[in-house]
């Protein structure tokens, strides 16, 4: 493709198409950049909105009433759905903190921006000549085209430089390349193994983030995983992760529990791959005469360092964990509808969407096959049917009785009798709920 061409952008979401047309009509040059060129020559859905401009950001912010502009780095956010970020042209030099550059310079052209980007597919830019048309000009100074045609992933200039400046495109490397199904050219990929223990330098939060959108946008993780580890980088992100290699298994699919859990997070959705990355954790020091007795507890209560580690929100972090730590039931057509119950009842807190979604994903990497699926959609109508049956005592806890009714009729001091009584009477519903009446729980709870 050559550098500049003619190139048409049909249906160009309404909100990107004001955007474009305000700054335009203000007299500034204005152009979509970075991923959503990228994914539009790809034909794949644009996550992102960028665009980059020649107006200042006091500028771009003056014209739109939606626009906020919080930081010196250019970058003015405007509208929702989609949020379209604008930022102006700029220059930056020095990266003391290997993340934001110590000087940033306006007032350069469009293709001095481009320059600064960090891999080839991600320097292109569409200038559009006619909106209404969605006509506008492709301007590819550093040859993104040929290389994104070419599944090819380098980056804008000196390797070392770019990784240097922010050391969170060395993970960004591993994510378009799996993405994407892209090789890393030779000398990108040397500069990688290089300097993957500058990561580290990485704030969680950004790690986190770049972690999740591997997960959320790539139809199989596994791919940009597999290059996290060749490259070095998984040990230094995840270690409790990289650990699992190595570590045998007896399953119908060959391969070590890394393997494993690679399959279990392709084989989810995207609800449940966060929870299947981490829901085998445990295996890496539970191992013992070829069994890993309590891995389920045990990841459970690694995954949630890992988590914090992260800075995940603490709503995500909490659903995680309890489907880790449930994962491993063991259900069987001879379960009763009492042991079913129990089932509800012990799992009371987790997720249980995620938890039933989690478990298919363990099944399928496991190779568990029909029988497994089978298995798993009984139990899902067996605990759907007993919550219908049964939702006073397995949706809301509750029996029929309570603590005080104890102290007043059976005279019981406050303390750990009572809740003994009520342990043995929830068992006794959980086996009859048909016991769950005041005067049936009063004499059960006589027989002392």
């Amino acid at each position: 493709m050559p550098p500049d061409r003619e190139l048409t952008f049909e249906a160009l979401p309404e909100p990107v198409v004001r955007v474009l047309s305000t700054i335009a009509d203000a007299g500034h040059e204005v152009a979509l950049v970075g991923g959503c060129v990228r994914d539009r020559l790809l034909g794949i859905p644009v996550v992102d909105w960028d665009a980059a401009t020649s107006a200042r950001p006091e500028e771009v912010a003056a014209l739109f009433e939606d626009a906020t502009w919080e930081n010196r780095f250019g970058t003015v956010t405007i509208g929702r759905s989609p949020v379209v970020e604008v930022t102006s042209y700029r220059a930056e030099a020095g990266y003391r903190d290997q993340r934001r550059p110590d000087d940033v310079r306006f007032g350069v052209s469009l293709t001095d921006d481009l320059a600064r980007r960090d891999f080839t597919v991600n320097a292109m830019a569409w200038l559009p000549t006619d909106l209404a048309a969605g006509k506008g000009l492709m301007l590819d100074p550093v040859g993104g085209a040929a290389d994104l045609s070419d599944r090819l992933l380098k980056t804008v200039g000196d390797p070392r430089q770019r990784f240097g400046e922010d050391a969170l495109r060395l993970m960004r490397a591993a994510r378009f390349a799996g993405r994407f199904e892209m090789t890393i050219d030779a000398k990108t990929e040397a500069a990688i193994v290089e300097l993957a223990p500058t990561v580290a330098t990485v704030s969680s939060e950004r790690v986190r983030d770049e972690l999740l959108r591997i997960l959320r946008l790539d139809p199989r993780p596994s791919r940009a995983l597999v290059a996290l580890e060749r490259l070095g980088l998984l040990k230094v992100i995840l270690p409790e992760l990289a650990a699992l290699r190595g570590i045998p298994q007896a399953k119908a699919v060959p391969g070590d529990a890394l393997d494993h859990t690679l399959r279990a997070v392709d084989a989810a959705g995207v609800e449940a791959r966060l929870a299947a990355l981490l829901h085998d954790l445990g295996k890496a020091t539970t191992l013992a005469d070829g069994h890993f007795i309590g891995h389920d507890k045990v990841g459970a209560d690694v995954a949630a360092t890992v988590l914090a580690r992260l800075r995940v929100p603490s709503s995500l972090a909490a659903r995680t964990v309890g489907a880790v730590r449930e994962h491993m039931y063991a259900y069987d057509d001879a379960w009763t509808d009492a042991a079913v119950r129990r089932f509800i009842r012990r799992t009371a807190y987790v997720d249980r969407a995620l938890l039933f979604a989690l478990r298919r994903a363990d099944n399928a990497a496991s190779g568990v096959g029909s029988n497994g699926e089978e298995n798993q959609a009984q139990l899902e109508a067996r605990v759907a049917r007993e919550l219908e049956r049964h939702p006073e005592l397995l949706l809301y806890r509750r029996l029929a009785i309570d603590g005080y009714d104890l102290q007043r009729e059976l005279g019981l001091e406050p303390g750990p009798e009572i809740g003994a009584v009520l342990d043995r009477l929830i068992e006794a519903v959980l086996d009859d709920p048909g016991l769950n009446e005041v005067s049936t729980l009063l004499e059960l709870a006589r027989q002392r």
